[in-house]
């Protein structure tokens, strides 16, 4: 049993789990799939609910790939564009600190999810054990790609906010 495996399975079932719970909550938590959608709309995000559903099958999905270590970069993708639509719409008008609702916390999870797409699973997942090896530039490529690529999509096609008013001096 070599500690890097160990380290890689302990960050693969952080990131994992913590996936699954934001995408549970998202679903069953405090306002339900209603108050997400409604979240996600004030947002800028048309169409709230199937944001909002979205958002949950994603989040849970990917969470579960990294819990076995199946298809890692993907997953990874997945993780990194959640999180940078996150970062983009709600965090980032706030500024860093996690404390002040900023996008601190966001960037972590993104960038250990590109750092984990880069170093592969590790031998203790299911990619190790049917030969998927994707990893080093073309796993952070791959998932760095992708969820930029998710991102900008989704942005593309479902983002318009509000504008803002002027008031006048």
């Amino acid at each position: 049993m070599h500690a890097v495996d160990v380290a890689l399975l302990l960050v693969r079932l952080v990131i994992g789990a913590t996936m699954i719970a934001h995408g549970l909550n998202h679903w069953r938590g405090g306002g339900r799939i209603e108050g997400t959608a409604r979240w996600f709309s004030g947002l800028g995000l048309r169409q709230g609910k199937l944001q909002a559903w979205l958002s949950v099958i994603t989040e849970i999905g990917a969470g579960l790939l990294l819990v076995i270590g199946l298809l890692t970069p993907l997953a990874c993708a997945a993780v990194i564009s959640v999180m940078l639509v996150a970062g983009l719409l709600a965090h980032r008008p706030n500024g860093f600190f996690v404390f002040k609702e900023g996008y601190e916390y966001v960037l972590v999870l993104s960038i250990t999810a590109l750092a984990l797409a880069m170093l592969g699973p590790g031998e203790f997942s299911l990619d190790a054990v049917t030969g998927i090896d994707i990893a080093g530039w073309a796993g952070g490529g791959t998932a760095l790609g992708l969820g930029v690529a998710a991102t900008a999509g989704l942005l593309a096609l479902f983002w318009r906010p509000q504008p803002r008013e002027v008031v006048a001096a």
